[in-house]
Order: C-alpha cells, then structure tokens, then sequence
C-alpha cells in the first residue's frame, strides 16, 4: 500500500493514465494532454489517429529533408525542420523536438541555439547532415514506443 500512496505523491511518476515509462524519449506530461483528449481510453482512437498521422507526416517529411540535404536547400531545411518540430513537440517527442529545432537554427546560418551567425553554407549543411541521423534514431526509438503503447493497428 506504502508504494501506491508514494507514487500518488510523486507527480514524476505515470499519471492518471498509466503511462509507461517513456525516458527521455517523451514528455509524459505532453502526451497525457494528448491522451485526455480520448473519449475512450480502452480505444484511444483520437489520439492513435494523431500518433499515427505523425508518423506519416514525419516519413514524409525526411524524404523531403534528405532531398534537400541532397540539392543544399538549407532554407528549405530550416522550414522542415520548423515544421516537424511543432508536430513532434505537441506530441512530446523532446529528443526529435530538439533535433529539429538544431536543423531549423542550422538551416537560417546560426549555431545550434539559433543565437550566433554561421555564414558558411558549406558548414551549416554539415552540421544538418550530423543531426539528421540522430534525429532518424531517436524518431525511430519513440515510435517503436508508442507502437507498443498503442498496441496492434
């Protein structure tokens, strides 16, 4: 009973919903705004057609990224990277949230914190190409996670 009381406490711990432990990979908090959003939470057809949907949207869109490494389209990064950014953050997705916000600052000529110019073309196409794979990683690893979470389709 003790461990039950403690995890009431806690506000780090799962929530109402009984959210797994996602890591670093997803905002739990995020996500359960998601999920409130279900009017059955045995279903979650609401929230499985968002998820769902952005990993259409995601596939989609590193297509288009990698076209655009491929022609050094870095303003078309910049934007890309904006977009899936606000996808990937309403979802709580930090790590691709991040990543994208990397690609955005790199893709307008400024550092990974968008603070400091980066004039070079050459450079900041170079540092898209280094962020991209991490970004495929950590995309992949949360959508196995919520492919689990959501169960078969």
């Amino acid at each position: 009973m003790a461990s039950r009381q403690d995890s009431q406490e806690d506000p780090s711990d799962a929530g109402s919903t009984g959210l797994p432990d996602f890591g670093d990979n997803i905002d739990p908090l995020t996500f359960e705004q998601i999920l409130e959003m279900d009017d059955d939470e045995e279903e979650r057809e609401f929230s499985k057609s968002i998820v769902f949907g952005f990993f259409e949207q995601a596939e989609a869109t590193f297509v288009k990224m990698d076209a655009s490494l491929e022609s050094k389209d870095v303003a078309q990064l910049s934007s890309l990277g904006h977009f899936l950014k606000g996808s990937s953050a309403t979802l709580g997705l930090t790590k691709v949230k991040d990543a994208c916000e990397k690609i955005q600052h790199f893709g307008a000529y400024k550092d990974e914190t968008g603070t400091i110019e980066v004039p070079d073309k050459e450079l900041c196409l170079e540092r898209i190409k280094e962020t991209m794979e991490p970004l495929k990683q950590d995309y992949a690893e949360a959508e196995t996670i919520l492919r689990r979470f959501y169960g078969p389709t």
